[in-house]
């Protein structure tokens, strides 16, 4: 993480939210995100990881607390206006447009900015080169982890500040797990802040900087991504048992 004294480009405090009235997934977590940082979210399944991701990006409704992006609040605002501001989003399921060709894929993701898609497109190429193969192909052919890397690169078309990675590695093989967390691994060389919910817990404390575990819709513990991989208490809870619903 860059030590340049800059506020944080991305804030979640005590969120509160859920998928029916009620019944609360989220019960007061709190995230931060510095610019140039990778962040790491684990936790048991039912922890509210995914549904942090989408509380954030005003895919789920906020009940209690705030986002705040570049200090200023952005709860609650629509999907397509947290796009324009800079945060991108790639969804674990039904992440890209099947029936739409590669090149189509990418332009439904300069929908704001369609005239620099030429640019764009030639960038996230740089990236993920197998998509330059494939442009004219249809994604719902391509493999489960090709079609993970073409909705990192249509996320990436409007060129966010901020990248929200909902389970990258879920269902992938291991080669294409090790090719995702490379690119990972690159976007965020590049300069994009990346906030990565993850199931497989000990190759997402590898690569961030920091890291969350979330248990029952709270922080559980925080700290750099190496002191959680090798504290005893987050291994013996978390690490060894993070497929069972606690």
């Amino acid at each position: 993480m860059p030590e340049n004294g800059e506020g944080p480009v991305l804030v979640a405090d005590t969120i509160v939210a859920g998928y029916v009235p009620g019944a609360d997934v989220l019960r007061g977590c709190s995230i931060e995100v510095r610019p140039g940082e990778l962040v790491g979210v684990i936790g048991p399944n039912g922890a509210g990881k995914s549904t942090l991701a989408k509380a954030v990006f005003g895919l789920l409704r906020i009940r209690e607390g705030t986002v705040r992006l570049h200090g200023e609040e952005v709860t609650n605002r629509p999907a397509h206006e947290m796009v324009r501001r800079g945060v991108g989003y790639v969804p674990q399921l039904q992440n890209v447009f099947p029936e739409l060709t590669v090149e189509e894929n990418l332009r439904m993701g300069m929908y704001l900015r369609p005239k620099a898609y030429a640019e764009r497109s030639a960038a996230v190429e740089e990236l993920f080169p197998v998509l330059a193969a494939r442009r004219k192909q249809k994604a719902g052919s391509m493999s489960g982890g090709e079609r993970q890397m073409l909705a990192m690169a249509r996320a990436l078309m409007m060129e966010p500040q901020v990248l929200l990675l909902d389970e990258p590695s879920a269902g992938l093989s291991p080669l294409f797990q090790d090719q995702v967390f490379a690119r990972v691994k690159e976007i965020n060389g590049a300069g994009v802040a990346v906030l990565m919910v993850e199931q497989n817990a000990r190759r997402c404390l590898q690569i961030c900087a920091r890291g969350y575990v979330l248990d029952q819709g709270r922080n559980a513990h925080t700290g750099a991504g190496t002191d959680l991989l090798h504290d005893e208490k987050v291994i013996e809870l978390y690490l060894g048992t993070l497929a069972r619903v606690r």
